[in-house]
């Protein structure tokens, strides 16, 4: 069944924290009225959630069947697999500059053009791999902004694992996360070969005794779009 189609706009972002424009990937429900209230789904990654995720049919079905709330999705596309890393990864040059992009510049920009609920129970963040990590990092850091997080697969090492230990927000995050069972040996875009199931377990571990609203589950999959594509539909609904 064909859904009525929401529109998905290109848009060029300045950011001072990054010193560089930001392209962004907007979309908007076919019924878009500046009349309703919309919640924030943010995508890093964000060409791969519109083009491998599909993401934009899925919120047109999703909506039209009123499974979800009313919702904006924004994506925001990385340039390339080394300016990925430098913003997602934990140790990346610019990886305190991308969180303070998200917090400071984007979403301030997005309440003023659009008609958001502009508290962090409004909000979600979502990512693939590094995505994930760069969107947990970020929502740790700014629980107030930043109430929802969709993770698939997220890399995670010791740093994250201590934000995780640390935080303890009286903030409700509501935090759902995947990992593949056969995610052992996963080929990084740095030329190694790491464990992903593992640390995912850990986090897990610790995010169960925070005052989070938590789900997890192993899917039974490797480290690509073939899981993390089809699994979209329940987080969303879960999520939304």
């Amino acid at each position: 069944m064909q859904y009525p189609k929401g529109t998905i706009k290109e848009f060029t972002f300045h950011s001072s924290a990054l010193q560089e424009n930001m392209q962004l990937l907007i979309y908007l429900p076919a019924n878009y009225s500046p009349l309703n209230k919309y919640s924030l789904l943010i995508a890093q990654d964000g060409k791969d959630y519109f083009q491998l995720g599909r993401i934009g049919r899925l919120a047109d079905e999703l909506l039209y069947k009123k499974e979800i709330e009313n919702i904006i999705i924004v994506g925001v596309p990385y340039k390339n697999v080394q300016d990925r890393r430098q913003k997602y990864h934990p140790d990346g040059d610019q990886n305190h500059q991308y969180i303070r992009f998200l917090a400071h510049e984007l979403t301030p920009f997005l309440d003023k053009e659009y008609p958001t609920y502009q508290m962090g129970s409004g909000r979600a963040l979502i990512g693939s791999s590094l995505g994930a990590t760069v969107s947990l990092m970020t929502a740790l850091q700014y629980p107030n902004s930043f109430g929802k997080l969709l993770l698939q697969s997220p890399f995670v090492d010791e740093q994250v694992l201590n934000m995780v230990e640390d935080f303890t927000e009286g903030q409700p995050l509501d935090i759902y996360h995947v990992v593949g069972t056969q995610e052992t040996e996963v080929h990084t875009t740095d030329g190694k070969v790491k464990d992903f199931l593992s640390p995912n377990k850990l986090l897990a571990k610790k995010i169960e005794t925070k005052p989070i609203t938590y789900f997890y589950e192993e899917f039974n999959g490797t480290h690509t779009w073939t899981y993390w594509q089809p699994d979209l539909k329940r987080a969303l609904k879960m999520l939304f």
